[in-house]
């Protein structure tokens, strides 16, 4: 029998620049200056192009060449560490926001691609690196609140971008491309990355409030662990996701794209900055309806899956309806037109509700997660999967037939696919699956007295669920 794991009081971080709210901030800002502008550019519309053509052929070799690098991110968090796996990612963004400024200025279009080729081959490891730490440094009690802050930072960006984009552009109510000083703001962003990046703590230097501490490395060999990640992407619980995650993230290059084909400029930039603070503030009241005490594991679980998925299945019958609409009547919406409310309505609905599927991503991976280990390989895994499916999604939305239509009846029909395999994993978070965060800190030593009375609470209340499942059938 394994001995009882030492108890750590609960205690303030010794270092104020050492707690996880600092690295939540830091991560943030790195996210903010990276993913975050990136989602700024694009949520204009087409990275801001008058015709969203290009920049979706982009786009779509970007996320193929972030499904490769996302794949081997634990190898590279084995060789250098999952802060400097973070930095390199972050350097990347620069040259694809380069690349549109030329194309915008000079017309120049090999630089795109190679802007976008480059992003793709950086932005996988960050994107894993991020959900890696996102995942691990914070308390358990905090785990929601860390992702809402953390993800509103993504956000800022694009409330950045539209902010600059409509001061610029206010006076421009006609289809078009937008101007080029844009695109020097966001240049100079992003080459902020890498230097942010340097602020963030190792693992091993975070001091969290319930003492425990935070591991966060790969231990085995570089072929054991692209086994080890393959073994883990055909488990049973990864590929029941998969239609979930699909569904999620396929739709931003549909909703972008929506934007840039039937609104004005200067509505592009008010949708990029109006749809940030509502996706902002939806984010973070669902972190905290997810760190909630009084309400167990397994109803959060369970209540989260059923309003989100309920919700967009509405927003996806009025979305068929408007874009078969659009299709005849060819509008070009600005704020001062007769129905210009119903179709910026739905722009703003679809990414507050791409913020909340997203964070719910992270919240039912965490619980799949077995060890510390694990939390890189399922990270990289649910990032390289969303990749792969963004890749698909950009690359039929350089298609003007898909772009316009057929992409919003195809993410309409993934959504429904999605349902049923999803719940299948849901229904046993809390119950058979326990928390598995907790869990893990359990196993690496270190989780106070309360916290394992509550683990034992919830394991009891599923075991008690499971016989009552049982009796009814």
């Amino acid at each position: 029998m394994s001995p009882p794991a030492e108890r750590l009081e609960p205690q303030a971080p010794r270092h104020w620049y050492r707690s996880t709210f600092y690295n939540a901030l830091i991560l943030g800002v790195c996210n903010f200056l990276a993913p975050g502008i990136w989602g700024a550019m694009n949520s204009l519309g087409a990275g801001g192009e008058e015709k969203p053509y290009l920049v979706n052929g982009a786009n779509a070799l970007t996320f193929c060449l972030m499904v490769v690098s996302c794949f081997f991110s634990s190898v590279i968090v084995r060789k250098i560490g999952i802060k400097w796996a973070l930095i390199f990612g972050t350097t990347g963004y620069a040259p694809y926001a380069a690349g549109l400024y030329t194309n915008n200025q000079y017309g120049t279009e090999w630089f795109v691609l190679f802007g976008a080729a480059l992003c793709g081959i950086s932005a996988g490891v960050f994107w894993m690196a991020e959900a890696a730490i996102a995942l691990s440094y914070p308390e358990a009690h905090n785990q929601g609140k860390f992702l809402g802050f953390w993800l509103s930072f993504r956000l800022g960006g694009q409330i950045l971008g539209g902010a600059i984009n409509l001061g610029i552009n206010a006076s421009n109510n006609h289809a078009g491309k937008v101007s080029s000083s844009v695109y020097l703001v966001f240049i100079a962003l992003q080459a902020l990355g890498p230097f942010a990046g340097l602020l963030l703590n190792p693992p091993s230097k975070v001091e969290r409030t319930d003492g425990v501490p935070v591991r966060l490395s790969v231990t085995g060999s570089n072929w054991q662990e692209i086994k080890a990640t393959a073994k883990l992407f055909c488990s049973r619980n990864f590929l029941l996701i998969t239609p979930l995650i699909a569904e999620a993230v396929y739709r931003e290059a549909v909703m972008f794209t929506y934007q840039s084909l039937w609104f004005s400029v200067r509505v592009r930039a008010l949708g990029s900055f109006l749809s940030g603070l509502v996706a902002m503030m939806a984010g973070n009241i669902l972190g905290g309806f997810l760190d909630s005490k009084k309400i167990s594991l397994r109803n959060r679980s369970r209540g989260a899956f059923l309003t989100i998925l309920g919700l967009q299945g509405g927003w996806w019958i009025w979305a068929t309806v408007l874009v078969t609409d659009f299709y005849v009547t060819r509008p070009t919406y600005d704020w001062v037109d007769p129905g210009f409310g119903k179709g910026f309505a739905l722009f703003l609905f679809w990414v507050a509700g791409f913020q909340l599927n997203y964070m719910f991503l992270y919240f039912i991976v965490g619980n799949l997660a077995g060890s510390e280990a694990e939390i890189v390989r399922i990270a990289g895994l649910l990032r390289g999967t969303e990749s792969a499916v963004q890749a698909v999604s950009y690359g039929l939305n350089s298609v003007p037939i898909m772009a316009q239509t057929a992409n919003v009846y195809l993410n309409f029909g993934l959504w429904g696919l999605s349902l049923v395999p999803a719940w299948l994993v849901i229904r046993e978070i809390g119950v058979t699956m326990g928390d598995k965060k907790l869990k893990r800190e359990l196993e690496s030593g270190g989780v106070d007295q309360s916290a394992q009375q509550v683990q034992g609470k919830e394991d009891a209340m599923g075991r008690r669920s499971n016989e009552l499942d049982r009796e009814s059938q």
